[in-house]
């Protein structure tokens, strides 16, 4: 084995620095990106850190997982938006586990669905090459929109998820879509009340890609395919 003084100054250096920086990844806390629009930002709700993202952390931290999550969700993004911030939060982040809630805003304002399909596809392709885990979060438009579409709309998820091999959330808004009582005034936003259903809807599809401290990513990588099983 060569002995570090003979090496190169600067190839001495990047050693150093690359073990230096592996060691404290060790140490951190494994990251999971939540990179979402108004549903995952917390839109109108009175406490925002009170939406379905805030109480992932909360329910993580309970059940004695090490994970923190960073919720990358701005209101009224879309997937263009979403891909766009994608590469600089997987720099600064460096996340073992990205959830993907984008493209409801792509429906309501009638963008194309196959740019849709091309955004969720990138984001699924450059979040892997970062080293991440991903996981697709599905939304059903209004009815208003009519049923062709809106089957159409979700549809798009559901090859995604299949072509890239991910796991999906089928309907991030499955069980109270479309009940008016449980929606804001806009009849878009869901209210403080089902918060804890919208986690509830994501969490079986999560809970097996997460790995207790001091496991290996092989269990991830396990759960991954578990996750994805769920779904066949």
């Amino acid at each position: 084995m060569l002995k570090m003084k003979f090496l190169r100054p600067w190839a001495a250096l990047w050693m150093t620095v690359t073990l230096g920086w592996s060691w404290v990844q060790a140490d951190e806390a494994p990251k999971v990106i939540v990179l979402g629009d108004s549903l995952s930002a917390g839109y109108g709700l009175q406490h925002p850190q009170a939406g379905w993202v805030g109480r992932l952390q909360q329910r993580l931290s309970r059940q004695g997982y090490p994970h923190e999550v960073v919720n990358a969700s701005i209101s009224g993004d879309t997937s263009s938006g979403g891909l766009a911030r994608l590469p600089r939060l997987l720099q600064q982040y460096r996340p073992t586990l990205l959830i993907v809630e984008l493209g409801g805003n792509d429906g309501l304002r009638g963008l194309k669905l196959g740019r849709l399909r091309d955004n969720l596809g990138s984001i699924v392709d450059i979040a892997r090459a970062a080293g991440s885990q991903v996981i697709l979060v599905g939304i059903r438009l209004p009815p208003n929109y009519g049923v062709a579409f809106v089957e159409r709309f979700l549809g798009v998820f559901q090859r995604v998820a299949k072509d890239r091999g991910v796991p999906l959330v089928n309907n991030l808004l499955a069980g109270f879509d479309e009940d008016r009582e449980s929606m804001q005034d806009d009849q878009i936003h869901p209210r403080d009340e089902v918060q804890e259903a919208m986690l509830n809807n994501v969490w079986p599809t999560l809970l097996p890609l997460l790995t207790p401290a001091g496991e290996s990513d092989h269990r991830a990588d396990q759960g991954v395919e578990r996750a994805i099983g769920q779904q066949l």
